[in-house]
């Protein structure tokens, strides 16, 4: 019996180191942070309005605001990964191609210098740098839950090549 759980024991240990990884590591990347506040539960009602422009923003729960200053080396990418919340996106150097995993066909979006575009929460995603030379930056604004961790690596979804 004791032979038994030992070998139980080994098979079990040997088949979690040699099991890969379902995560889809970045390359040629570099995360700087640029800021991060915790403001608490927010409440910003249309009060707060300049003209006709207002915004209604509410959270249950402390919140994190922050930026990322993300940069891609020629050909890299992110890695399929999600966040818990919403990420505002501006390109300020070069171009990219964002990926939606999520969406049937996962379709490749191109944004370049000066361009921006939305990253809904839970959406899973990977952006690549269009160029195999040049690098690319862009700037991430987020808002997340205090305490939640800001990026899930996600597998490669089965439906994007």
């Amino acid at each position: 019996m004791k032979t038994i759980r030992i070998i139980s024991t080994a098979l079990i240990a040997s088949s979690i180191v040699a099991a890969p990884a379902s995560a889809t590591p970045p390359s040629g990347i570099s995360v700087v942070g640029v800021v991060n506040g915790h403001f608490g539960q927010l409440d910003v009602s249309p009060s707060d309005k300049s003209g006709k422009w207002d915004m209604l923003l509410k959270t249950h729960v402390d919140t994190d605001v922050g930026a990322d200053d993300i940069t891609l080396q020629g050909g890299g990418s992110t890695g399929w990964h999600s966040h818990p919340a919403t990420v505002f996106v501006t390109v300020v150097r070069g171009s990219i191609t964002w990926y939606d995993g999520t969406d049937p066909v996962c379709p490749g979006h191109h944004y370049g210098t000066g361009q921006s575009f939305i990253e809904s929460a839970n959406i899973i995603h990977n952006a690549i740098n269009a160029s195999s030379s040049a690098e690319a930056e862009f700037v991430a604004v987020r808002m997340n839950p205090t305490g939640v961790p800001f990026v899930n690596d996600e597998s490669k979804p089965t439906n994007c090549n």
